[in-house]
């Protein structure tokens, strides 16, 4: 059985449908991308067996005290293979076109759904010379508004706060860009939000409110349409790129500052997917993509109350500050 879905600007073709991702039709043109669930790629000759070089090692542990994820280039870099501390393997081809995932008990397609909608493609959108900001972004009438950070910023709680102000949700944790015409299109990922329960509970009254993704992962599965909230599915022009600053028990936060190109292009390349593993040619594009986003999408810097109470307020801030930027007007001029 194949089917397909439309993730990131890209048609996948599966052997299993990803949950939480809408089937859509075949196309005439093939997929961008071919996925092979519970196939080993080793076992079944697609990439030979051979020796492999640790090019990534997370500093994140998990359980066990083992690296959360560590990464091998094999068969002479013509392959990467990603290794989880549960068990979860993933293999791609350096041309991004192809992924293969194994994984065992106790761990669910749920589980692994999560690897590879989230890090998994991140890498592989590199691969492919897509630029892939760690961030979530909402849709301000035609055009995007990102939300940057690292893990544990606020994005996808950000975000989810706005959706229920009725605005979209874009994207969570990757927002991937393609450039076009002088402006920077934000693509469409998929039409839920991974929250912790502390921010479900904020949110929703109770952490309960919302399911989680699997017995065996503790966040939570924000439906988008299950809740009433609204999912962009097309890719919108990047209007303004907002970076999470840490939170703070100031008594003027939340806060919005500016900041200079300098500062702006540094969050920006330490906050992109997988700049541990882009050689210097992608890079290269990398550093030449950024500069020109920079000089089209204006960046700030927000600075959240620690206290859940006052995420109205930042909302609010948020809007004050996309209506100042004139980003529906920007937005209708790019479409």
């Amino acid at each position: 059985m194949n089917v397909f879905h439309s993730v990131f600007g890209l048609t996948l073709r599966s052997n299993h449908a990803l949950p939480g991702l809408s089937v859509i039709s075949s196309s005439d043109a093939g997929a961008d991308v071919e996925l092979f669930l519970s196939i080993d790629p080793c076992a079944d000759g697609n990439i030979p067996t051979g020796s492999e070089d640790l090019v990534y090692v997370s500093s994140y542990t998990g359980s066990d005290g083992q690296p959360a994820l560590r990464i091998w280039k094999t068969e002479g870099g013509h392959f990467l293979r990603m290794e989880y501390f549960d068990g979860a393997q993933f293999w791609m081809d350096s041309r991004g076109t192809q992924v293969w995932a194994t994984w065992n008990e106790p761990l669910l397609l749920e589980d692994v759904a999560t690897y590879l909608l989230g890090p998994v493609l991140g890498l592989l959108l590199r691969l492919r010379g897509v630029i892939c900001l760690h961030a979530s972004a909402v849709a301000w009438d035609d055009c995007a508004i990102a939300f940057v950070g690292s893990e544990g910023a606020g994005k996808s709680t950000t975000a989810a706060a706005l959706a229920g102000r009725s605005r979209p949700v874009i994207s969570d944790d990757i927002v991937a860009l393609s450039e076009e015409r002088n402006r920077f299109l934000a693509h469409p990922a998929y039409p839920y939000l991974s929250l912790w329960s502390e921010s479900a509970k904020t949110l929703f009254g109770s952490e309960t409110a919302l399911p989680v993704f699997s017995p065996n992962y503790d966040k939570r599965q924000l439906l988008l349409a299950e809740k009433g909230l609204a999912f962009a599915a097309r890719a919108l022009p990047l209007g303004a790129i907002v970076l999470l600053g840490d939170r703070t028990d100031e008594e003027r936060a939340p806060w919005i500052e500016s900041v200079t190109p300098r500062q702006s292009m540094l969050c920006l390349v330490a906050d992109s997917y997988a700049t541990n593993l882009l050689d210097p040619e992608m890079r290269a594009r990398e550093f030449g993509l950024l500069g020109r986003l920079l000089a089209v999408v204006p960046v700030c810097r927000l600075h959240p109350h620690q206290q859940p109470s006052r995420i109205g307020r930042m909302c609010d801030l948020i809007e004050d500050h996309c209506r100042l930027l004139g980003l529906g007007a920007l937005g209708m001029k790019g479409t």
